[in-house]
């Protein structure tokens, strides 16, 4: 395990521009190669795929994912689908919902998946078909952008520093992993644009200061 700090495309919102689990990271068409290997190295995977989804490169916000499977929202395309299916070999299913930024609604790692009250229940068994996990809808301190809220791995989560007690101890049931409040890149409580992490590493952006990383590195382990 490590942690290590990143900017991409002069930002420390890495988090928007790549997902990864255990085998592969998800970067843009037009990333540069460089700084893919660099992500690699750090994450521990051997692969990687070169895509848009639904014709953006903002990877993190319009997927989520875990080393189950992908959902991509129903605007994704059919080229952007066979592509994820033939690099990762995972379940790919475009959700059936009217909300496109899945990424920032639904929170997964191997064990759980936390997902956004706005989806109503609605999409529930799909998203528990294509992650294979339980699937607890909630909001997160008062927020319904949970996916935005929390970070999960299979070694640890990251919650928003306003998640109560109560959402804490059912996030750590849900995901079956020990979760803590931080913050990253210097004071952003929303989590999942600033860290791009999978069970072996954590990256996180270039301004996450060292209380930060510290907090990061015992949450995952790191």
């Amino acid at each position: 395990m490590g942690i290590y700090r990143y900017g991409v495309y002069k930002s420390p919102n890495l988090g928007l521009f790549a997902k990864a689990n255990d085998r592969i990271i998800i970067v843009p068409f037009g990333f540069a190669k460089t700084k893919t290997a660099k992500l690699m190295e750090y994450l521990g995977v051997e692969e990687e795929l070169y895509t848009s989804v639904a014709n953006t490169r903002l990877i993190g916000p319009m997927t989520a994912m875990n080393n189950n499977g992908i959902l991509v929202p129903s605007i994704a395309t059919d080229e952007e689908i066979l592509a994820l299916k033939q690099a990762t070999g995972l379940n790919v299913d475009r959700l059936n919902s009217k909300f496109t930024a899945i990424g920032n609604l639904i929170s997964t790692n191997d064990n759980g998946a936390l997902v956004s009250p706005l989806f109503k229940g609605e999409v529930d068994q799909q998203i528990r078909d294509a992650l294979g996990v339980p699937v607890h809808s909630m909001t997160v301190g008062g927020f319904i952008q949970t996916g935005s809220m929390v970070v999960a791995t299979n070694t640890g989560a990251a919650v928003h520093p306003k998640a109560t007690e109560d959402e804490i101890k059912v996030i750590s049931e849900t995901l079956q992993v020990q979760v803590e409040p931080v913050t990253v890149n210097g004071g952003i409580p929303f989590l999942s644009s600033g860290i791009l992490a999978n069970s072996k590493s954590v990256i996180v952006g270039s301004l996450t200061s060292g209380p930060e990383l510290i907090m990061l590195s015992r949450i995952f382990k790191a």
